[in-house]
């Protein structure tokens, strides 16, 4: 006949029951494996729970708990995949709180995790679509765009966000609705130009910044949590993250490549307006401060924690276009500013007492190449593999040398990550 639990084992069910729902809540929030485990840890020592052992995936959580003798396992699946910065902050409050008040009970933590789960989001679905379309209209200027590629791309990205967080929340396919939402701000894009050429406003040759207009669906922080989990040695979670990452980037390009092949265009980048050198540098910098703001907003931060992320990826990418441009290979460009965000990061987050993630992957979000690897499915559809492989190498090349500086970074100023233990 079967056993029935003690109080010890009863009690040790519901320890381990809430430092499970630790991990959901932070794993749906966008974190990278390492994160999530050091957050249930914190919380299980602080439940009196001798030892506390986790294996995250990008999707699943398997932990072991130990108190005295006893130990319980559980598995638990989180099919959401997000980002929700705010969540995370309020996450990472959650065991500052607990690592100060010492041993706490189930309940209290209970009571705050039912809070930080109610929370809706800080910005409704036409907002947070604004927050993408000012990103992508920055991506647009720095990739070279003029005003109507810049007001064009604002259309369509707003067009094709809207759509994709109001599918999204209803729990719709998430490739489904990227390949969706990619197409519709295409359209919006192109449908604004060939509405002023109509109207013989601004004249032709204005469609190709419409790769621009899809940047929102570049996956920031799945790339970089990704290869920040294999820093830490953690390979099935980071692959599954880069995996996750790469199915994105393909069903966003595939549709873009659709509609390239409807409507004639490829995407190449549109002729850069001339502009005196002064004039260029600054507005860079306030085209790399704003992007890095919008893609921030759009994670759900709040105020303070974006306009951190703002003025950090803002010096940071400034930085990397100098060196680009002063002949530095473009990965080697890209390490040296990564280095700097996670410098710089690790400085200002312990004043804002946010975790680093919140500010370093907005930050590094504008710099990860998405026109190339746009491209590199494009011309990969096309059946131009030399032209393919040379996009999606440099690309690859872009986004390990972003994830290398980060990485870096933390181990310059976090012990946790020089040593392995």
């Amino acid at each position: 006949m079967p056993t029935v639990p003690d109080d010890d084992e009863l009690e040790l069910i519901r320890r381990s029951g809430v430092v499970l729902r630790v991990g959901r809540l932070s794993l749906s929030a966008g974190t990278g494996s390492y994160r999530v485990k050091a957050s249930m840890a914190r919380i299980a020592h602080a439940l009196g729970i001798d030892r506390h052992e986790a294996h995250v995936t990008l999707t699943e959580i398997t932990t072991t708990s130990h108190s005295g003798p006893s130990f319980r396992t559980e598995v638990t699946e989180v099919r959401t995949i997000g980002v929700n910065v705010d969540r995370l902050t309020e996450l990472e409050r959650l065991a500052g709180r607990v690592d100060a008040a010492g041993r706490l009970t189930p309940e209290e933590v209970t009571a705050e995790l039912d809070r930080i789960a109610d929370k809706p989001p800080l910005y409704p679905v036409l907002l947070n679509a604004l927050w993408a379309a000012i990103a992508c209209a920055a991506f647009s200027f720095l990739n070279s765009g003029g005003i109507i590629e810049i007001v064009g791309v604002v259309v369509g990205a707003f067009l094709g966000q809207a759509l994709r967080r109001t599918l999204l929340h209803r729990g719709f396919n998430q490739f489904g609705v990227t390949m969706l939402s990619a197409t519709v701000a295409c359209l919006g894009y192109l449908g604004f130009v060939w509405l002023l050429q109509a109207a013989g406003v601004g004249g032709v040759g204005h469609e190709a910044g419409y790769v621009s207009a899809v940047l929102f669906l570049v996956p920031g922080f799945p790339l970089v949590t990704g290869f920040l989990d294999l820093a830490k040695l953690d390979f099935s979670a980071g692959i599954a993250r880069l995996v996750h990452a790469l199915m994105i980037l393909t069903s966003a390009a595939l549709a873009l490549w659709a509609v390239s092949l409807v409507v004639g265009l490829t995407p190449d980048p549109p002729v850069a307006p001339a502009l005196d050198p002064g004039v260029l540098l600054a507005l860079r910098f306030v085209a790399s401060f704003v992007g890095v703001l919008g893609f921030a907003l759009m994670f759900n931060s709040p105020w303070r924690i974006a306009l951190a992320a703002a003025s950090v990826g803002m010096v940071a990418n400034v930085l990397r276009i100098q060196l680009v441009e002063g002949t530095v290979p473009p990965q080697a460009a890209a390490a040296v500013a990564a280095l700097v965000v996670g410098l710089l990061a690790a400085v200002i987050t312990p004043r804002l007492d946010v975790p680093r993630i919140t500010v370093y992957v907005p930050a590094v979000t504008i710099m990860v190449p998405g026109v190339l690897a746009y491209r590199a499915v494009f011309q990969m559809s096309n059946g131009n593999t030399v032209e393919a492989l040379a996009f999606g190498v440099e690309a690859a090349l872009v986004v390990a040398a972003l994830a290398i500086g980060l990485a870096i970074a933390r181990m310059l100023t976090d012990r946790t990550w020089a040593y392995e233990r």
